[in-house]
C-alpha cells in the first residue's frame, strides 16, 4: 500500500513539473505502441476502473493512463495504470481480471510501466522483456497473481532504477544477472515463491538503497557484503521469513549506511558480530526467531541510533552488557525467550529514557516484579514479563505506570489479589495474567463505579487462575469495548448476568470450565458479534435461547458437559456445530444430537 501511495504522489508530481508529455494532436500514434497496448487491453477481460473502456481512437498518447514523448519521437514512454486509484476525496482500489500480454514489449521506449496492485493481473512477465524495453527506468509489477520465473533478462535494463515485483506468484531462482544493473536503486522481490540461494552478484549494485527478499523460500548464507565497500548505500533491508543459514556474514558491519534490518524467522546461527557497532545510522535491527548464540556484544552500546531492538526467541545468554545502557534512543526492547536467565531485571534498565516498550518474556527472570521498573524514565506504554519464574504479589505501584497499554504478567506463580490500583490505567487495552495462582475477584481490577471497565479495554485473558468471584459484575456500569474476554479454568460461581448483553463488541468469551450456575441468559443472543462461545463444564440449566439463532457470525460454540436440556434450536448456525459442542447435556435433543422424542412417540 505505502508504494502504491508513492507512485500516485511520484505521478502527481511528474505532472506538476512538466512530465505530462502526452499528446494533444489527433494523429495517431507509433504503429508499434499502438498495437502493443491494443494487445495489453485484449488480454484483460474485467477492468473496474474503467480506464480501458476509454481507449479508442488511433491517438493513443490521449489515453487515459498513457504518456509520451512529444518533444522528440512522439512515443509512448510512460504506463501509469495502478490498481490503487486517487481522487479528490479519496483513495480506492481497482482490479484488473486477465492475462498480461506479451505484446506490451513493443513499447520499446517506455521508460516507467506501472501496473501494480491490479490485483487480478495474471500470466507471466514476458522473457524477452529486458531485451526489447531497454530504457525502462521504473517496473512496478506488485500486487498482482503473476506465476514463473523473473526473467534473466531484465539483467539487461542497465537504466533500470526501480523493479518492485513483490506480492506475486513468481517462483524459481533469483537470477544472478542482477548484479548487473548498477543504476538499480530498490529491489523489491519479497511475497513471492522465490527459492534457492541469493545471488552473490548482488553485491555488485553500487546504487542500491533498498533490498526486499523476505517471505520467500531462500536458502543459503548471506552473501554481502565480501569487502568493505560494497552496496555502500543499502539503507534497507528485509530477509526474514526465508530458510537461510549460516552465520550473519562478520562483515556486515561493512553496509555502513543500513538503517533498518530484518532478519528474523530464518535459521542463522553462531555469535552476533561485534562489527554491528559499525552501523552507526542503525535504528531498527529485527533478529528474532533464528538460532543465534553466544552473549550480546558490548560494542552494541555503539549504536547510539538505535530505536527497536528485537532479538528475541533465539539461544542468546546472559549476562546482559552494562554498554547497553547507552542506547538512549532505545524505543522497543524485545529479548523474550532466550536462556539468558537474568534472574532480575538489569539496574541499568530505568535509564533507557526513551523506553516505551519492553519484551522480556521468558528470560528466567526470578522472585517478586522488580520495583526497578517503577522507576522507568519513559512513559511505559507495553511491559512483557511472561512465562518467567515470578512469585507474590502484583504490586500496587503497577498502578502508577498510568500510560500503559499492554501488560502481561502471564505463566508465572503471582498468587495475590489483583490490586485494586489496576483501575488506575485508564488506557489499558491489553491485560493477560492467565496461568498464575490469582485469587479473589475477577472484577477487582476494574473499577465498576467509574467505568473503566471496558471503557479501553479490548483483550483480557485471566484464565487458569483461582478466581472464585465477580462474574455478576461484568458489564455493570461504563462503556465496553471488549473484544476477548477468557475466564476459564478458575473456580468462578455464581450466575451469568443480563449484563453480559452490553459486551456488543465481543468477538470471543470463554468461561468455560467452572463452577457457574443459572439459565443461559436471553441477552447472550444481543452479542452479534460473537464469533467463539465456550461455556463447556459447568452447571448451566434450562433451556439453549432461541435468540442464540441470532449468533450469525458465531464458529465456534461448545456447550457440552452441563445441564441444558430440551430442544436445540433448529436453524444456523446452531445446526452448523458438530455433536461435540452439545455432549454431556443428558436433557439436550434435536439437530445435530438424535431426535426430540414427541408426546406420541413417549406413549407409544
Amino acid at each position: 500500500m505505502n508504494y502504491q501511495l508513492l507512485h500516485i504522489v511520484t505521478l502527481l508530481t511528474v505532472v506538476a513539473f512538466g512530465g505530462d508529455t502526452r499528446r494533444t494532436t489527433t494523429e495517431a500514434c507509433n504503429a508499434d505502441d499502438l498495437e502493443g497496448l491494443i494487445g495489453f487491453k485484449n488480454g484483460i477481460q474485467t477492468d473496474t476502473s474503467g480506464r480501458l473502456a476509454k481507449w479508442t481512437g488511433q491517438n493513443c498518447c490521449e489515453w487515459e493512463g498513457i504518456f509520451c514523448d512529444n518533444a522528440t519521437s512522439s512515443r509512448v514512454t510512460q504506463i501509469h495504470l495502478p490498481g490503487l486509484i486517487s481522487t479528490d476525496e479519496e483513495f480506492f482500489q481497482t482490479q484488473m481480471m486477465g492475462q498480461l500480454s506479451p505484446s506490451i514489449t513493443l513499447l520499446t521506449s517506455l521508460e516507467i510501466l506501472d501496473l501494480g496492485g491490479l490485483v487480478g493481473l495474471s500470466g507471466t512477465i514476458p522473457q524477452t522483456l529486458g531485451l526489447q524495453l531497454t530504457k525502462l527506468q521504473r517496473l512496478y509489477l506488485y500486487g498482482n497473481n503473476l506465476t514463473g520465473s523473473v526473467p534473466e533478462s531484465i539483467g539487461e535494463l542497465t537504466n533500470l532504477q526501480e523493479l518492485q515485483l513483490q506480492e506475486n506468484r513468481l517462483s524459481g531462482p533469483i537470477p544472478s544477472s542482477l548484479g548487473s544493473l548498477q543504476a538499480l536503486e530498490k529491489l523489491d522481490l519479497s511475497s513471492n515463491l522465490l527459492s534457492g540461494s541469493i545471488p552473490s552478484s548482488l553485491t555488485n549494485l553500487t546504487a542500491i538503497s533498498l533490498l526486499y527478499l523476505n517471505t520467500n523460500y531462500l536458502e543459503g548464507t548471506i552473501p554481502f557484503p565480501s569487502r568493505y565497500g560494497e552496496m555502500p548505500n543499502l539503507s534497507f533491508v528485509r530477509l526474514h521469513d526465508n530458510n537461510l543459514s549460516g552465520n550473519i556474514p562478520p562483515n556486515f558491519g561493512y553496509l555502513v549506511s543500513l538503517q533498518i534490518v530484518s532478519l528474523s524467522n530464518n535459521k542463522l546461527e553462531g555469535t552476533l558480530p561485534s562489527s554491528l557497532s559499525n552501523l552507526i545510522s542503525l535504528s531498527q535491527l529485527y533478529l528474532c526467531c533464528n538460532l543465534l548464540s553466544g552473549q550480546i556484544p558490548k560494542s552494541i552500546g555503539q549504536l547510539s541510533q538505535l530505536i527497536m531492538l528485537n532479538i528475541s526467541n533465539n539461544l542468546i545468554e546472559g549476562p546482559l552488557p552494562q554498554e547497553m545502557s547507552s542506547l538512549k534512543n532505545l524505543h522497543t526492547l524485545d529479548l523474550s525467550f532466550n536462556p539468558l536467565n537474568l534472574t532480575s531485571i538489569p539496574e541499568w534498565l530505568p535509564n533507557l529514557s526513551s523506553l516505551s516498550m519492553i519484551y522480556l518474556a521468558g528470560c528466567g527472570i526470578q522472585g517478586q516484579i522488580p520495583e526497578v521498573l517503577r522507576t522507568i524514565q519513559g512513559p511505559l506504554l507495553e511491559l512483557d514479563l511472561s512465562a518467567n519464574l515470578l512469585r507474590g504479589s502484583i504490586p500496587s505501584w503497577i498502578g502508577s505506570l498510568t500510560q500503559l497499554y499492554l501488560l502481561n504478567l502471564s505463566r508465572n506463580s503471582l498468587d495475590s489479589f489483583i490490586p485494586d490500583s489496576v483501575s488506575n490505567l485508564g488506557d489499558l487495552s491489553v491485560l493477560d495474567l492467565h496461568s498464575n495462582r490469582l485469587t479473589g475477584s475477577v472484577t477487582r481490577a476494574f473499577d465498576i463505579e467509574q467505568g473503566n471497565f471496558g471503557g479501553s479495554l479490548t483483550y483480557v485473558d485471566l484464565s487458569d487462575n483461582n478466581f472464585s468471584s465477580g462474574v455478576e459484575e461484568i458489564g455493570i456500569g461504563g462503556q465496553f469495548n471488549i473484544q476477548f474476554l477468557n475466564l476459564s479454568h478458575n473456580i468462578l460461581k455464581g450466575t451469568l448476568p443480563s449484563s453480559l448483553g452490553r459486551l456488543n463488541s465481543i468477538h470471543s468469551l470463554d468461561l468455560s470450565f467452572n463452577d457457574l450456575a443459572s439459565n443461559l441468559p436471553e441477552v447472550l443472543a444481543n452479542l452479534t458479534s460473537l464469533e467463539k462461545l465456550k461455556l463447556q463444564n459447568n452447571h448451566f440449566r434450562g433451556t439453549i435461547p432461541n435468540g442464540f439463532l441470532k449468533l450469525r457470525k458465531l464458529k465456534e460454540l461448545n456447550l457440552s458437559d452441563n445441564f441444558l436440556e430440551g430442544e436445540i434450536p433448529e436453524g444456523e448456525p446452531l445446526i452448523n456445530f458438530p455433536e461435540s459442542s452439545y455432549f454431556g447435556n443428558k436433557g439436550l435433543c434435536g439437530k445435530p444430537l438424535s431426535p426430540c422424542k414427541t408426546m406420541n412417540s413417549f406413549n407409544l
